[in-house]
């Protein structure tokens, strides 16, 4: 494997284990089931006829049908970019002997819906992603998927339907987003929320306000820093299911639609040799990607996603194994949401295999796993040196990590006995117990942020913003980055049963279970109660005597369902907890 590029091109079918061709046998058990269908006596010329309207010709029937799984959609940056990379993979699976079906996948622009109701859609889009692409998939019997998705749930959505379908699939990210500039400063996504605060509190002027929402976002891509997508990204490609390097791409840099056309390349030739995801995604791949969430400084979320995708994976893996492998896994990236450094900059230093090299050195990465090339990780790392470059700090050494541990502890205690996520990158203090500042919804919380109603010291609760009582289990991103904006990072706690998102820092803990809809003891907390968080200690509580907490559980009463009816209701009804990965499949 040569080495990466300036600017992070790499030819990618140099790593593929084993050569391509065009014609693919019918191999797999579905590709014979849809041959014998479509060629067996009366049903063969009905069958035909619907594919010859769609472009199929007398030699396009014993090719392997490949579902084009993707989220283009002009809502937001993040996907806005897929339409060409949708022709690009096309014409790429043709070329290798396939033939292609495009379908789509809706998606939530979780940026412009944070804070609003809207948000609410968030989580459960990644179920209707999921039960979308498998409804196209199996309803057509389609002997592969390609996936391309860039938002935030549009990665973990994709992996849930390849691991439960089971059938030869590989996913493309769409790529990430360049920075944006603002009088010589680097911005992203997060600079336009964290400025709402800064400017609310009077230390930022009108036009850097302004100057800053305008640059914020130059072009088409994902969220830049090691937020939500770029951190399953990175997950995705560490598992093997996404292509060595695709996941820090730009998605308007030439090397990513290079990469998808490598990924369809790589994908045909799965097909071929039945090559499916859960040959892919074990328990050793999952244990990986927790490793790399915490050695990049990951989002919050892949706690909750990589729990969802190893339930429809049917892996053994529980939240404790995130404390178990963040214990002896040091944060070696210095990465924006508390870093300075976004994934193009990541890119650039070597990307995700070469911080998968350092960690597979040092005995922390099983190498032994199968990747979508063919090839095991220590196969696709052979060429990959074992020291970050020279001359940049992006990826830091292993002896001169960021920080010793990874950055997100499982916390547990009388608040959350199955487990909260706390992400601790950055903090000068890991602990902090003070006054519960209760609120009943994320508007409430945010409105007395902004009027200045809340004081050093105090301990934030947002509750009913859960899996089920949300519903949809919201990001908090517009409260926190509010603090952060007011120079409250440090000396405000701030807890919820909802979600952060991956751009979130400060003394916050999220996803705490079991959550206030279903009794939690979040949801027993009253105005002024002492809260301790602490992180060292891996402690959640409220410091109150359990027979008071008896006395109050005694006289809760479950409140009524926000929604009955539509997609919100079936998923009130149906979401599980989220110290599970909040899925809706389970029996």
């Amino acid at each position: 494997m040569q080495r990466l590029a300036e600017g992070g091109k790499k030819p990618m079918r140099s790593i593929i284990a084993r050569p391509f061709s065009s014609g693919i046998p019918a191999v797999t058990d579905r590709l014979n089931r849809r041959s014998h269908i479509i060629t067996a006596g009366v049903q063969r010329s009905p069958n035909r006829a619907m594919l010859r309207a769609v472009g199929f010709g007398d030699h396009d029937f014993d090719k392997p049908i490949v579902g084009i799984a993707n989220g283009h959609s002009t809502m937001n940056p993040c996907n806005a970019g897929i339409g060409s990379l949708v022709e690009r993979a096309t014409v790429a699976l043709k070329a290798a002997g396939a033939m292609p079906q495009m379908f789509g996948f809706p998606t939530v622009t979780d940026g412009i819906a944070m804070g609003t109701e809207g948000m609410k859609y968030s989580l459960v889009s990644r179920e209707v992603i999921a039960d979308a692409i498998e409804t196209a998939t199996q309803s057509q019997s389609m002997d592969g998927v390609l996936g391309i998705g860039g938002c935030d749930k549009n990665m973990p959505g994709n992996m849930l339907a390849f691991l439960r379908m089971n059938v030869p699939a590989i996913f493309c990210y769409g790529g990430t987003i360049k920075p944006g500039k603002w009088k010589g400063q680097d911005l992203n996504i997060v600079s336009a929320f964290e400025a709402v605060g800064a400017y609310s509190a009077g230390k930022m002027s009108k036009e850097d306000y302004d100057g800053i929402e305008r640059n914020a976002c130059p072009c088409f891509g994902a969220c830049g820093g090691m937020y939500t997508a770029n951190t399953m990204s990175s997950a995705i490609e560490t598992m093997g299911l996404s292509l060595p390097y695709s996941s820090t791409m730009a998605n308007v840099d030439e090397d990513k639609s290079d990469s998808i056309a490598d990924s369809a390349a790589a994908l045909v030739n799965a097909i071929k040799l039945n090559l499916r995801p859960r040959d892919i995604c074990t328990r050793a791949a999952f244990e990986n990607a927790i490793a790399v969430v915490m050695a990049t400084g990951g989002s919050t979320n892949s706690v909750l996603h990589l729990l969802a995708m190893a339930s429809a994976a049917e892996v053994p893996l529980t939240i404790d194994d995130f404390q178990r492998i963040r214990d002896k896994t040091p944060v070696l990236c210095d990465m924006k949401p508390s870093g300075k450094y976004l994934a193009v900059d990541l890119h650039k230093a070597g990307g995700i295999p070469q911080v998968m090299k350092i960690l597979l050195v040092h005995g922390l990465l099983d190498g032994a796993c199968m990747t979508m090339t063919g090839k095991t990780v220590a196969e696709n790392l052979k060429d990959v040196p074992a020291e970050p470059p020279a001359g940049q700090d992006v990826i830091h050494p292993f002896d001169k990590p960021m920080y010793r541990q990874g950055h997100l502890a499982i916390l547990k205690g009388n608040l959350a006995t199955e487990g909260g996520v706390a992400k601790i990158a950055g903090l000068k203090q890991h602990h902090i117990t003070g006054p519960a500042r209760v609120f009943e919804s994320e508007e409430d919380c945010l409105a007395a942020i902004l009027d200045h109603r809340i004081n050093s010291g105090d301990v934030i609760v947002i509750r009913y913003e859960g899996p089920k009582g949300g519903p949809g289990m919201r990001e908090m991103l517009a409260p926190t980055s509010a603090l952060v904006g007011e120079g409250h990072a440090d000396d405000v706690g701030l807890i919820t049963d909802g979600r952060f998102s991956g751009g979130t820092w400060g003394m916050v803990v999220g996803h705490v279970a079991p959550e206030a809809y279903v009794g939690g003891t979040i949801a027993l907390v009253h105005e002024g109660d002492s809260i301790t968080i602490d992180a060292d200690q891996r402690l959640l509580q409220v410091n109150v005597p359990d027979a008071e907490l008896a006395k109050r559980r005694a006289a809760w009463k479950q409140p009524a369902p926000r929604y009955t009816r539509g997609v919100m209701g079936k998923y009130a009804r149906l979401v599980g907890t989220s110290s599970k990965g909040a899925v809706t499949d389970l029996a």
